[in-house]
């Protein structure tokens, strides 16, 4: 077997480890009434069995990543791996509300493990050419989970229940789990000598990671990708004319996977991978601007979505392009895990706010904020790294 096949077989497994962090979110947003049911004298609260794992991730997020240089993100990533697919076979005996909270909680660990520690290992094991469609591969696994779970997770649930739900995605990420553990996946990270474990170095973790416009640079811009992305996915099918919803919904991350896998490779040979984030947002405003001239919603949301897949593509290649070492690889993994979290949660609750306070023009207008702001703290970031003279800060063209 040659080396570049064993290398196309290792990300493809990593990918699928991805898929199934993914379902952690999945399995509980796609059957999310017939978890209701599951729970009738909960309903005020059963929002948290989704939202609890980007609360972990949010608090989280940055040191993971100083965690994963500390144990190596091959260990890091079959813990996950493991610890999911050990809490999806509790899942499966439907435990009652505080104890199956609980285990969301601890599932928050196992997927904030897996989504820092797959692509740090991509990032190491591909290089060159390589190495962009492998993160842009990486970039796709949150929309096709999604996809995944509703075309064939749901007949499962339909014909038979959750149980079985459960256990095939605990099941499944256990196979994942031990051909990780016999690939040969292995890369050395140098690990601070100075990392303790204190709030010292919890805060000193955080320090380190935001005051660089190189480590920082992804997780800035994601966050504002992911304060709209989650939102508008649940907010906008809701505003077209009945019957066209649903399809819609299921098209618009399709749209970006699909932009994502036709452009970014091609774009990255011609462009920094921040300039393609910045080139994402930038189609996101006219997108917005093309609704207000009198463009159908139905367009505008696919639309949106499909310029969207840019900034999903183009960010997390960037942050290989950025930064050297596997350490701060995963630093910036980390962080962008933290701000996408953040992002999730503050999402929703933001855009509905305007949109409830206001009118949906409002939301729009506040979306293409948000859009322009990434652009300008991006330009700003650029212009710090390339006060620095240091490699990896030639992406202002």
């Amino acid at each position: 077997m040659s080396d570049s096949f064993r290398i196309f077989l290792q990300v493809i497994l990593i990918w699928f480890a991805g898929l199934g962090a993914a379902t952690q979110f999945a399995k509980i947003a796609v059957p999310f009434a017939d978890i209701g049911l599951l729970y009738p004298d909960h309903a005020a609260v059963i929002g948290w069995l989704l939202s609890i794992i980007s609360l972990m991730g949010a608090a989280l997020g940055a040191i993971s990543g100083a965690f994963t240089a500390r144990i190596g993100p091959k260990r890091l990533l079959l813990s996950g791996l493991f610890l999911g697919g050990a809490l999806s076979f509790l899942q499966a005996n439907l435990p009652g509300f505080q104890l199956m909270l609980l285990s969301r909680v601890i599932e928050g660990l196992s997927h904030l493990a897996i989504v820092v520690a797959a692509p740090t290992l991509i990032a190491q094991i591909t290089t060159g050419r390589a190495r962009y469609n492998a993160m842009v591969l990486w970039s796709t696994f949150f929309g096709v989970a999604f996809a995944l779970n509703a075309w064939l997770g749901l007949p499962i649930v339909n014909h038979y229940g959750l149980p079985a739900y459960f256990a095939l995605h605990g099941g499944l990420m256990l196979v994942i789990a031990i051909l990780v553990a016999l690939s040969k996946l292995k890369i050395d990270i140098d690990q601070p000598d100075d990392m303790g474990w204190g709030l010292t170095a919890f805060l000193g973790v955080h320090l380190r990671t935001y005051r660089s416009p190189f480590i920082s640079a992804p997780a800035i811009g994601w966050f504002f990708y992911t304060l709209t992305f989650v939102s508008l996915l649940a907010i906008l099918p809701g505003r077209l004319p009945e019957g066209q919803g649903a399809s819609i919904a299921a098209l618009m991350p399709l749209a970006g996977i699909v932009l994502s896998w036709l452009l970014v490779p091609f774009l990255l040979t011609v462009l920094s991978c921040i300039s393609v984030v910045n080139l994402g947002f930038a189609l996101g405003i006219i997108t917005i601007i093309a609704l207000f001239l009198g463009a159908p919603l139905a367009f505008g949301c696919i639309a949106l979505f499909a310029v969207l897949g840019l900034v999903q593509g183009g960010s997390f290649a960037a942050v290989p392009e950025l930064n050297d070492t596997a350490e701060t690889q995963a630093l910036s993994y980390g962080a962008m895990a933290q701000m996408g979290n953040a992002g999730n949660l503050l999402g929703a609750p933001v855009l509905l706010a305007i949109l409830m306070g206001a009118n949906e023009a409002s939301m729009f207008v506040a979306v293409a904020a948000f859009y322009g702001i990434a652009i300008l703290v991006h330009l700003a970031l650029a212009k710090r790294r390339k006060s620095t003279g240091l490699p990896g800060s030639n992406d202002l063209k």
